[in-house]
């Protein structure tokens, strides 16, 4: 997450779309045939759009 900016700063349609994300890495990692090779880059780069987001919004810009 990104440093200045706190789980307060999201909208509540961002804490759930986080939340729906984090599950879904969650779940492929518990899919891992045990080699620990699991690709979330996908669904970081989402929350990280996310978040960057929310940072634009808190300041202003």
């Amino acid at each position: 997450m990104a440093k200045d900016i706190s789980f307060r700063d999201f909208t509540t349609g961002e804490k759930i779309r986080v939340a729906a994300l984090v599950a879904r890495m969650g779940k492929r990692g518990i899919a891992d045939d045990g080699t620990g090779n699991v690709d979330l880059s996908d669904l970081q780069k989402r929350v990280e759009r996310i978040e960057k987001t929310a940072e634009r919004r808190k300041n202003g810009k």
